[in-house]
């Protein structure tokens, strides 16, 4: 028997959090609804869910923290839910590990596509043979698989999520081409995310933090307008 991927809702509306589980129920996920931020952080560690629906305005510790707080034990998917649409919280809230962040209300079919498409690229590939056909690109002192999603870096492996990862990837395998930040939204978060560009500058920061620039290539902004993995020949 396959066990069902599990969902954790929070909350502090009782009413949106049952018809939320209803959705995710009749798509066939476990549900488990908590209605604040401390019994969020205990049901992470009790449920160990496959994805996190957070609600940022919660009583005690705001969805934030909660945010913040589980990044620093489990990868494991966020997206945060909020009346709250303006950039700032996007930004906010993109910065402190979430993976999506959708403003209520919301559809329902959106919210289950998104859910869907961020833990499908959190289910990591293990334990098989390396392929020739594999996506690998590598550069002195980092190499970027996309097949099982790691990044080796100066001989160490970078946590990293699987959004860093893809981002990081498709400009190291255009080596010195220069794309836009609407070209990067659109290739790496797609039809499901229809967010701001600035969702791109936030990764990036992010990325810039786990590695430096080596002597033979490095992540290079192009003022006004996005990024380029520049490589010296």
């Amino acid at each position: 028997m396959v066990n069902k991927q599990k969902v954790l809702i929070v909350d502090d509306d009782n009413n949106i959090a049952e018809l939320i589980s209803l959705y995710f129920i009749k798509e066939c996920y476990e549900t488990m609804i908590v209605n604040d931020g401390e019994s969020a952080l205990t049901a992470v560690e009790s449920f160990m869910p496959d994805l996190i629906l957070l609600d940022l305005m919660l009583p005690g510790i705001d969805g934030y923290q909660v945010c913040r707080e589980v990044r620093l034990k489990h990868q494991i998917p966020i997206i945060m839910l909020s009346a709250k649409g303006e950039i700032f919280d996007k930004v906010l809230g993109l910065e402190l590990g979430a993976d999506d962040y959708m403003e209520k209300p919301f559809d329902s079919k959106e919210l289950i596509a998104r859910a869907k498409a961020v833990m499908r690229r959190y289910k990591l590939i293990s334990g098989e043979p390396v392929a020739n056909n594999d996506k690998v690109v590598n550069y002195e002192n980092i190499s970027i698989n996309l097949t099982n999603y790691s990044v080796v870096y100066m001989g160490n492996t970078i946590d990293m999520p699987p959004k860093e990862i893809e981002l990081l990837y498709f400009l190291a395998a255009s080596p010195n081409h220069v794309f836009t930040r609407e070209q990067l939204l659109d290739r790496i978060w797609g039809y499901e995310y229809v967010g701001d560009t600035r969702t791109v500058d936030v990764h990036i920061k992010r990325i810039r933090e786990k590695i430096k620039d080596c002597d033979n290539w490095k992540i290079a902004t192009i003022w006004g307008i996005g990024y380029k993995f520049e490589v010296k020949n």
